[in-house]
């Protein structure tokens, strides 16, 4: 397969000045949200980074329904380009914190997307579930899930396909599935595409599929370019997805504000796993100055209701569709989950030898805040922090101290 995840191929496949400008190290906040009026105290003001993405929903709907506010916070939310944009703006302290893909500080710690710092800290996990694959109206003979029929098209295919970041979460779905399905990926393409842009860059022939987050997936069935061949949580239920990063510095001088944030996030989390308040979410992220997209092709889906394409019905989640809290479950950084994520980037070969994986993910993953936040919080620590877990999509069970035999299988 090949790698072509450098800057080169993703402006082959663009043809745009929009993507153009989505990477690179110049890349800056693009927006912010309208701000109300704050009397926080001086030091009290937070810039936290986010995607156009559903599940930006905790750090918006904490700023929309005052909780920031609560704890004296004067916090700024500023869209973000990219993803490469999101990571450069947290190194440079252009923002504090940053609704970001779990497993990005663990890809530019190992060097597949950064120069091997771990100055970009997890500080808690703010969603489960709920990214898909989507692919092109030309695939639907692949169904939902099946993974023998993808097979067939995949070879048959050579198709170019997308993500939104190398080493993150949807890269590694994206992969984990091509594995699963066990294609001859020689001749498959991957390149890296921010969020937003996905559905018209398949629209006009760029790639013929991609992974990503919500509401793009939605949004690609709604136009009838593609269809949703397989949820996340079909791969690996309650996976870690988005989390809070934070960078160094501003963990270490500004703990007691890192948090405060995280409380206020925290019953954030709560009030959107109240299905009943979903609506009122949807509505509230799809604003122009957030997700900027229709509230029903946000809504659907995170109330579980998925409206497949290419005639393939509807499929419901109850419980497992992207999930916030989830009693605290969702919450809890793992260090085993970044262990699992750097033994796949060891499986597919864009790490050519162990990294030291414990080592990254006891500097990462600010397991201990968490802990003390979510005491004051009187919220339940699971204690699974190192527990071997079931990956769903091939029946798989994954032990953070023996991560060599996950990088080693074929």
């Amino acid at each position: 397969m090949e790698n072509n995840l450098g800057r080169r191929g993703f402006l082959r496949l663009s043809g745009t000045a929009a993507l153009t400008a989505s990477l690179g190290s110049a890349l800056t906040a693009c927006g912010s949200a309208d701000k109300k009026s704050s009397s926080a105290k001086p030091g009290r003001t937070v810039r936290l980074g986010f995607i156009a993405l559903t599940d930006c929903a905790p750090l918006v709907m904490a700023e929309e329904l005052g909780y920031f506010a609560e704890r004296d916070l004067n916090v700024e939310l500023i869209k973000q380009a990219s993803w490469p944009a999101t990571r450069d703006n947290l190194l440079n302290g252009q923002i504090d914190a940053a609704h970001a893909l779990f497993s990005l500080p663990l890809s530019v710690a190992t060097k597949i997307a950064g120069k091997g710092s771990t100055d970009l800290k997890v500080a808690m996990v703010l969603s489960n579930n709920g990214q898909a694959i989507t692919l092109k109206k030309d695939f639907a003979d692949a169904g939902y899930a099946d993974l023998k029929a993808a097979k067939a098209l995949l070879e048959k295919k050579s198709p170019t396909l997308a993500m939104t970041f190398p080493g993150g979460t949807h890269d590694t779905w994206l992969r984990y599935w091509l594995k699963a399905t066990k294609a001859d990926q020689s001749k498959i393409k991957i390149v890296p595409i921010p969020p937003p842009q996905m559905v018209a860059n398949m629209k006009v022939g760029n790639m013929d599929g991609y992974c990503v987050g919500e509401p793009w997936n939605a949004v690609a069935v709604k136009q009838d370019i593609g269809f949703t061949h397989i949820t996340t949580q079909d791969i690996w239920q309650h996976h870690p997805e988005k989390a809070l990063v934070t960078g160094a510095k501003f963990a270490a001088e500004k703990k007691d504000v890192l948090a405060d944030v995280m409380g206020a996030v925290l019953k954030a989390c709560k009030w959107l796993d109240d299905l009943d308040n979903r609506a009122k979410a949807a509505t509230t992220i799809g604003g122009p100055q957030y997700v900027k997209a229709p509230a029903k092709e946000i809504e659907g889906r995170l109330l579980g209701s998925y409206e497949l394409g290419a005639d393939l019905g509807t499929k419901k989640f109850s419980g497992d569709q992207m999930m916030f809290f989830r009693d605290g479950q969702t919450s809890a950084p793992r260090r085993g989950h970044a262990i699992w994520f750097m033994s796949q980037y060891q499986r597919f070969g864009l790490l050519k030898e162990a990294p030291p994986y414990a080592k990254i993910a006891d500097e990462i993953i600010l397991r201990d805040l968490y802990e003390e936040v979510a005491g004051k919080e009187g919220i339940d620590v699971p204690a699974d922090d190192m527990s071997p877990f079931h990956v769903k999509l091939d029946g798989t069970t994954f032990d953070p101290k023996k991560p060599q035999e996950e990088a080693k299988r074929p």
